[in-house]
């Protein structure tokens, strides 16, 4: 069992987590529209979901690695989170998509940087047995701050601030982001220098899963194709408007279930939580693909709340518990360098899709992904872990 202590620390990181999701849900929302507004279309929208996202999580796996080989979380989630800033504070002088691409990679790097240490610092702050509850919250609280982000984005947007000006407040609340980390308490006390990453040392039940979540992730592209999607069925001002309130409450019902579905998962275990969530998402795509009134856009961007509060701490605690605790940081690293892979090819894949044949072979592509992942993952024998 953890040091009771230590749990303060996922507070603190949920903390950290809020206020950097804040500043960067100003900017998620507004950033197709803006890509959008420079010129680029469905295919650079593809190109710089897929590699700002991809490419970076490439960066988890030496992270993950990294921590585990120098004993130590801190440093690195401490550093993840300035490379983010540096970013944010550099997107408003972007004239062009193309600058777009190299400072959002640029922004995203930091996630790759920090993402895997720090669930490693989770889970190790985590009580045995409650470490769906330690990720339910730290998703709650991050889904907070996109859900306060989502809205401000609005409200500045509706305020007549120009996009630069919008980007500029992201990038000074990520700064204030960095704050907490003052109180944040290192919870790797075993430096482990004989490390070595190879995907030999993880568990069979645990390499099948990295194969199936990145499956899922190929079918799980960016979200800013969801966005373009509701911006097509509007015109004029509600073109931007109705987006943003469409992305805010996706991010309200992913914050306000987070936590509930980690709890959920603890005790019926992760894998048929996840199982339901890579369902849900099948459905959900789907449901895109067909989707013609804003009714319809209102009850799917809620179930793709949903589907996140289902998949994105279950997916990570699924990890956690089939990796032993020396490669804990190492196997989260390539659980998201596998997903990592994933995104490139999906977020690309689905822009030229889109740009080919439309919009619904995009989100019919990805109901396939899902539910070809969900398949295997109902296929897997339980494991002594969470299975």
């Amino acid at each position: 069992m953890s040091d009771p202590k230590t749990s303060k620390n996922i507070l603190l990181l949920g903390f950290v987590s809020l206020l950097n999701d804040i500043s960067s849900e100003i900017i998620l929302p507004i950033l197709p529209l803006f890509i959008a507004s420079l010129g680029g279309g469905s295919m650079a929208v593809g190109l710089i979901g897929g590699i700002s996202d991809g490419l970076p999580s490439l960066l988890k796996v030496l992270a993950g690695y990294g921590s585990d080989l120098l004993g130590k979380r801190k440093p690195l989630v401490v550093a993840g989170y300035a490379l983010s800033a540096v970013g944010k504070l550099l997107l408003p002088v972007a004239s062009s998509w193309q600058q777009v691409f190299l400072l959002k990679t640029l922004e995203r790097s930091g996630k790759g940087v920090r993402s895997a240490p720090r669930d490693a610092m989770i889970s190790e702050s985590a009580q045995e047995g409650r470490r769906g509850r330690g990720f339910g919250l730290h998703r709650s609280m991050d889904s907070t701050g996109a859900v306060i982000g989502s809205i401000l984005a609005y409200l500045l947007w509706q305020g007549g601030m120009s996009y630069s000006s919008i980007f500029m407040v992201a990038g000074v609340l990520s700064v204030v982001a960095l704050l907490p980390f003052y109180r944040v308490k290192e919870s790797f006390r075993s430096p482990n220098c004989k490390v070595i990453l190879n995907l030999s040392e993880l568990s069979p039940q645990l390499r099948r899963f990295l194969v199936i979540a990145g499956i899922f992730a190929l079918g799980n592209f960016s979200y800013m194709f969801f966005i373009l999607r509701a911006q097509g069925l509007f015109s004029g001002a509600e073109a931007v408007a109705a987006p943003l309130l469409l992305y805010a409450l996706f991010n309200l019902v992913y914050a306000a279930l987070a936590m509930p579905v980690g709890i959920w998962s603890d005790r019926v275990g992760r894998r048929k939580v996840l199982a339901l969530g890579y369902v849900l998402f099948a459905l959900t795509a789907l449901g895109f693909a067909l989707v013609t009134s804003l009714a319809g856009l209102i009850a799917l961007f809620a179930l793709y709340g949903l589907v996140y509060a289902l998949v994105d701490g279950s997916e990570r605690a699924y990890v956690s518990d089939l990796c032993s605790v020396s490669l804990r940081g190492s196997s989260l690293g390539l659980y998201y360098g596998a997903i990592g892979v994933s995104a490139i090819i999906s977020s690309i894949l689905a822009g030229a899709l889109w740009a080919w044949w439309g919009a619904e072979a995009t989100f019919l592509f990805g109901a396939g992904a899902a539910m070809l992942a969900a398949i295997a993952l109902l296929g897997m024998q339980k494991s002594q872990a969470m299975a």
